[in-house]
């Protein structure tokens, strides 16, 4: 299964030289930002950004988060027990409960990266037992992370139909089945291909009957059972717009994962002022920072500078 780490490792920056992030730079430059802390603003945090740091201590963690000023959580770290970590579904709500924090979006991934006729049944009984536990604990979403393969269009066309299923069983549970991008989404594929093309081929024209993945996905899956939540900035590092995204599939966008390089602002390539614009003008209501690989402390102090960055934010409701 694809791993987020290895994405961030792999990455490059050359994107920050593109017109996409001057244009994102020099928007940043101006961003108005609050002289007081707006206390009611609903701020959502990815746990997965606290990597190991939250596991010794659980309750405190969340506790801590809370004090941040964020109020809503997605998690991370679902198993094959049916636990996050080594909590019990039950437990991680009650702690977040008692934080005070709500939790309404979950990140997992089936137990197969290749999408077969052989292995759908497997792929579903995941997605059957994955979305009781997380019903039970009131769950609103739950969203893959991880690409699936993809070397084609025939592949992208069968993932689409996997992720139907998966909606339907989403749907039966009373929840909604999504998908969140990193950057290889926004490589093409062509029809009997056997590995993906550059995301970016110049200025040529690409080869006849290709695709881009994330684009091929969108077609693929019915609206009434895939959401996606789009990850602004993996979609910057695949070298496209995503508030070109959020304008053009505003029926299927419909969470969002805010991250930058690192703390949020400080890297002045994410044109979050207009991203927050589009979000809300599309109704979106369901957002989560998202922090990885942070050097400039620990993920606890980065997360926080990401959240002190929001309250301060004017264009943050």
């Amino acid at each position: 299964m694809t791993n987020r780490r290895q994405f961030l490792r792999n990455a490059t920056l050359t994107v920050a030289g593109s017109a996409l992030a001057i244009n994102s730079r020099t928007a940043a430059a101006n961003v108005p930002v609050s002289t007081t802390v707006n206390a009611k603003k609903e701020l959502g945090l990815q746990i997965y950004s606290l990597g190991r740091e939250l596991a010794p201590d659980v309750p405190g963690g969340l506790k801590k988060v809370a004090q941040m000023g964020y109020t809503v959580i997605e998690l991370a770290g679902y198993n094959s027990e049916g636990k996050i970590g080594a909590a019990s579904m039950a437990d991680f709500k009650k702690y977040a409960d008692d934080a005070g924090l709500k939790i309404t979006s979950s990140h997992l991934n089936p137990p197969a990266r290749e999408y077969t006729k052989d292995n759908l049944e497997q792929i579903k009984d995941f997605w059957k037992k994955a979305a009781e536990h997380h019903a039970a604990i009131g769950c609103k979403y739950i969203i893959q992370p991880g690409q699936p393969s993809t070397r084609s269009t025939e592949e992208v066309a069968y993932v689409g139909e996997v992720f139907n299923e998966a909606g339907k069983i989403a749907k039966a549970a009373g929840l909604q089945f999504g998908y969140h991008n990193h950057n290889g989404e926004f490589a093409r594929v062509v029809p009997g291909g056997t590995e993906p093309l550059p995301a970016s081929r110049g200025f040529g024209r690409p080869p006849e009957g290709a695709k881009i993945i994330y684009d091929a996905m969108l077609e693929a899956t019915d609206p009434e059972l895939v959401q996606f939540e789009m990850d602004v900035y993996w979609t910057v590092m695949g070298q496209k717009d995503p508030v070109a995204y959020m304008k053009k599939y505003a029926n299927r966008i419909r969470l969002l994962h805010i991250k930058d390089v690192a703390v949020l602002g400080e890297s002045g390539m994410m044109n979050f002022p207009k991203i927050y614009e589009t979000a809300y003008a599309n109704g979106i209501k369901d957002y989560f920072v998202e922090l990885e690989n942070y050097t400039g402390g620990t993920q606890f102090e980065g997360v926080k500078g990401c959240a002190d960055y929001l309250l301060k934010a004017a264009f943050v409701k």
